[in-house]
């Protein structure tokens, strides 16, 4: 019987090897995802370039994840392909009460993401804010996170997943009502405050991630991920953002039991840490309820690729994503027996299918 994802023609041993990544924790396992050159992106640039945008038709959006995800069908790698709803990525939550969302294109990533302006002019206003209803269909974004939902999932069917998208809880909800630096001064100035919104935020992350996984089917028990393609389970992506900029004893204080008690309502979640969070790492791997970790780089920092033995020191045996490797720095690293095992490499610039799935036999044949 053929896997139930067309554009997935070797799924079932890819979920083989993501289940031994994910839950036996192998560290004898290198996983890789090819990034080739891609029309459907080019196409994105020349509709939506880099910059400032209003909200896009969800149903070319979805005919572009659908283009973007064929050309892969090739590739013999180790992704699942899904789609990432980003226009839903973070104001999503701030429009539900109402806010100003904004909305910006990147077409190297394909995403067309959005944000809202902080909403409250003091924390006083908070009070105001009432819980929402899941059924309010005279909310514009119920109504709009619902169409594009059903819209992905008509154009996905049978061929593509849909991927889990980020929370905005704790400190991100603060951030959307009040702005950073008002949110790190309240946490200071008016702690009781920020408890009462962290509350708030768990309940309304819980509504919007319950209305995922109530309308997206799981694949084969698990939930597709842009960060870790496929984990068993209802799964969330976690985002710890605003510790980056802490200490960790601040995220030990504000951020731990939050971060906790989301994936404790789920079967767990997934984290990513910029390269200005990594201070965080041993702290973040501890979390409870934790599948894997996702390491991303930055400007002025070393990429994540060049420091995996020190990351595992503090890391251990969680699996470990890292976004981004160039294609020749993985390829030299591989022929020279250097990767590091559990991690799973997201390797850009790949020249085209034939380079990819060359380099991918060797993957699977790689022992660190």
């Amino acid at each position: 019987m053929p896997f139930s994802l067309s554009y997935c023609p070797d799924g079932e041993y890819i979920l083989q090897r993501l289940r031994r990544f994910y839950v036996e924790r192998d560290q004898d396992m290198v996983l890789a995802s090819m990034d080739i050159p891609s029309a459907a992106l080019k196409k994105m640039a020349a509709i939506h370039p880099i910059g400032f945008c209003e909200y896009p038709d969800p149903h070319e959006r979805a005919e572009f994840w659908d283009a973007w995800l064929l050309e892969k069908v090739g590739v013999h790698d180790d992704s699942i392909p899904c789609a990432y709803m980003s226009e839903m990525d973070q104001g999503l939550y701030g429009g539900l009460l109402g806010g100003d969302v904004r909305f910006l294109s990147d077409p190297g990533w394909g995403w067309i993401s959005s944000m809202c302006k902080p909403m409250l002019k003091d924390w006083s206003e908070f009070d105001q804010l009432a819980p929402v209803d899941p059924n309010d269909r005279q909310n514009e974004w119920m109504e709009r996170y619902e169409r594009q939902l059903n819209i992905f999932l008509d154009e996905s069917r049978g061929k593509w997943g849909i991927s889990h998208f980020i929370l905005i809880d704790g400190l991100n909800f603060a951030f959307e009502l009040m702005g950073a630096t008002e949110t790190y001064t309240g946490l200071i100035d008016q702690p009781e405050t920020i408890r009462r919104v962290i509350d708030y935020a768990f309940d309304l992350n819980v509504i919007v991630q319950n209305m995922f996984f109530d309308r997206v089917p799981l694949l084969e028990g698990g939930t597709c991920s842009n960060f870790s393609g496929w984990i068993p389970g209802r799964i969330v992506s976690e985002s710890l953002d605003p510790f980056h900029m802490t200490s960790v004893e601040y995220f030990e204080e504000w951020g731990r039991e939050p971060a906790e008690r989301t994936l404790a309502a789920f079967d767990g979640g997934v984290v990513h840490i910029h390269a200005n969070g990594r201070h965080l790492l041993r702290g973040v791997s501890g979390i409870k309820g934790l599948k894997a970790l996702a390491l991303g780089d930055d400007t002025g920092f070393p990429p994540s690729f060049e420091i995996l033995d020190e990351v595992k020191a503090q890391t251990g045996n969680l699996p470990l994503i890292v976004f981004e490797v160039g294609f020749g720095d993985f390829c030299r690293a591989l022929d020279e027996h250097q990767l590091v095992g559990g991690v799973f490499y997201h390797v850009q610039g790949v020249p085209d299918v034939d380079s990819a799935n060359s380099c991918m036999d060797l993957v699977r044949e790689y022992n660190p």
